[in-house]
């Protein structure tokens, strides 16, 4: 069957045109060629009608063709990237002007949103070019489209040999798998080192593509490392100089005392005294040492179900100097290693004990400790609040080493909120507002 032909837009207008004013034609040319006029004067008035109603029709097409072209010559420009050609005439009292003036927004639209893509592109080419990160961009096959200087340098290739490459060609096939971020240990051709690595998804076409970004972490770990053994050794020494300070100068003592000929009647006294002495500052550096080596060898958690109320009841019966109030909470039981959340919970109660006794002893009998938990969404709360005298110095609460007990090692509170963060959660000690006393309180995953 063969199709049907179809006016154009224009002729269609041209012909709708014809066709209105076809009535009016057929009356004028009735009453001329009827009328008592003569044959030239009929020709005339024929022609002329025919002729103005050609015209008529021809202007009209016009009318409504020629803004349609504008329009079309506007958006050819706004497609070709030309945003500054405006449209005239662009008036709001009539709709051709309303288009008109849509257009010449978009136009201006169009136009602000090039330039400010033009200066995030210039932006982001001259980020790419003076980090010192490497960037590599992977599509979908693995194979390389985009690597900034840094990472040219790092493979020590300029970017024509080595991007439209595979990863596995360029040594970087470990990048596109495993872990998105880590830290591996790759010897690449411009650097050797250790990297921390990061791997993202982004779209590009609609098809997936991987950016790789590779820093360099080997000065910040070294940077670090000495930091932490210049720490180290500042803490130790500071240690082991208060130890044995005194014990070199009781032993010197003791030494002088027997290389004398004639010694004192209370000799034997002093001597006994000072090996007291020698014999307790020497159990407190073992203390110490041993403090440490537990802080530093801490296990990774074994994670299983525990119940937490027997929890509490088996670390309040371990406390005889003062029993702490269980206040109860609903049965909850979370995923943790019982074994080190009880020794956290051991060295919470036991300092809030020690606390509520100090103000006993200060005379206030009322003071106590309470234990109550709870359960908010995905996270499980266990609070221990007592009644003592608070905290003094919150600065140096989790410092190593640092205390404020005679015989205390400066190690405990760390070791929990190591325990606490090992497992996910956080440890917190604030000052109670409402009374004097301290609040801890415990954070884990529920």
């Amino acid at each position: 069957m063969a199709a049907k032909h179809k006016l154009s837009h224009e002729n269609a207008v041209f012909a709708q045109a014809l066709l209105a004013g076809l009535p009016a034609i057929i009356v004028a040319t009735v009453l001329i060629w009827r009328g008592d006029f003569p044959a030239r004067v009929q020709w005339t008035l024929g022609v002329l009608v025919f002729g103005c109603w050609l015209g008529f029709a021809a202007a009209a097409r016009t009318r409504v063709i020629r803004p349609l072209q504008t329009m079309a010559n506007l958006l050819s420009a706004l497609r070709e990237g030309d945003f500054s050609v405006r449209a005239r005439g662009a008036r709001r009292d009539e709709p051709l002007g309303d288009v008109m003036a849509e257009i010449n927004i978009l136009s201006r639209t169009l136009q602000d949103q090039r330039l400010g893509a033009m200066e995030a592109t210039a932006l982001l080419r001259t980020v790419m070019e003076e980090i010192d990160v490497a960037i590599f961009a992977f599509d979908e096959s693995g194979t390389l489209r985009l690597a900034n200087p840094a990472a040219q340098n790092l493979l020590d290739k300029p970017a024509e040999r080595i991007l439209g490459r595979a990863a596995a060609e360029l040594g970087l096939a470990e990048c596109l798998e495993g872990e998105t971020g880590r830290i591996i240990n790759i010897n690449f051709p411009g650097k050797a080192g250790r990297w921390g690595m990061r791997r993202t998804l982004f779209r590009e076409g609609g098809r997936p593509h991987q950016l790789v970004v590779i820093g360099d972490l080997s000065q910040a770990l070294r940077e670090e490392e000495l930091k932490a053994w210049q720490r180290l050794v500042r803490v130790l020494g500071h240690e082991l100089n208060n130890s044995l300070a005194p014990i070199k100068s009781l032993a010197g003592s003791l030494g002088v005392m027997l290389r004398r000929d004639q010694r004192a009647p209370d000799w034997e006294d002093d001597m006994r005294s000072g090996l007291e002495i020698i014999e307790a500052r020497a159990e407190g550096l073992s203390r110490f040492m041993q403090a440490y080596a537990k802080f530093a060898k801490l296990p990774a958690p074994a994670i299983a179900p525990c119940e937490v109320a027997p929890l509490v009841q088996r670390v309040t019966a371990l406390e005889t100097r003062l029993s702490a109030r269980i206040l109860g909470g609903n049965d909850i039981t979370i995923g943790c290693d019982a074994a080190q959340i009880e020794q956290v919970l051991i060295n919470l109660v036991k300092n809030a004990v020690e606390a509520a006794l100090e103000m006993r002893a200060a005379g206030h009998p009322d003071a106590g400790v309470r234990i109550g938990w709870s359960r908010q969404g995905k996270v499980f709360e266990l609070t221990i609040e007592d009644d003592g005298p608070g905290i003094a110095n919150a600065t140096n609460l989790f410092v190593p080493f640092f205390t404020t007990k005679p015989a205390g090692s400066g190690i405990g509170l760390v070791l929990c909120r190591q325990i606490a963060e090992n497992h996910g959660g956080s440890l917190a000690l604030k000052n109670r507002t409402d009374a004097s006393g301290c609040t801890a309180i415990l954070r884990l995953p529920a």
